[in-house]
């Protein structure tokens, strides 16, 4: 329901380039190849379990050459500069090693135009008893935990443009949204 409630503020062409960073057990990327019919969509995730997880619930989109995975860090992205139309991270960004670093990294990978979604079902200064619980503990857990404002600020101090950040309160579910710079 979270992940579907974020894509829904963004729009998934069916001829999209689609990474899905921090990939955890392949929902997310089972998702968008459905909706990515005639483009690709590449997962990764530092976990080698995580990345298992993912190959084996996309086998049959793997197969048919449309899902590749790989076991990669967000802080060095394996691919080309200017590659995704799209870059996606569920309930991931939390455990980044360095958020403001690693979302140059993913502008690094994105086209111009492209688009970057972090959604998250809690966020710092949500009313809900599971994100006050996380923010107290989140310190001790190694987790960074942002408000609305700390991730407009994240996306446009690392050069994101048309960034938006949406909350659902009674949820405490947030998704930050910028696009790469278009060249003139």
């Amino acid at each position: 329901m979270l992940t579907d409630w974020g894509l829904s503020h963004i729009h998934v062409g069916k001829e999209n380039v689609v990474l899905d960073v921090g990939c955890g057990g392949g929902r997310t990327v089972l998702k968008l190849a459905a909706t990515a019919v005639e483009g690709k969509v590449y997962g990764v995730d530092y976990s080698e379990a995580s990345v298992a997880a993912t190959r084996s619930t996309n086998a049959k989109p793997i197969n048919a050459g449309r899902v590749e995975v790989r076991q990669a860090s967000v802080s060095h992205l394996p691919f080309a500069d200017n590659t995704f139309d799209l870059v996606t991270a569920v309930e991931t960004h939390f455990f980044w090693p360095s958020l403001s670093a690693d979302v140059r990294e993913i502008l690094r990978v994105m086209k111009p135009g492209g688009t970057l979604i972090i959604i998250a079902e809690i966020y710092k200064g949500a009313s809900t008893r599971t994100s006050r619980l996380c923010e107290k503990y989140a310190q001790r857990i190694g987790m960074t935990m942002l408000s609305p404002n700390e991730h407009r600020e994240l996306l446009a101090g690392a050069g994101y443009v048309y960034v938006r950040v949406i909350e659902k309160q009674e949820s405490g579910w947030i998704c930050a949204i910028g696009q790469k710079p278009s060249m003139s």
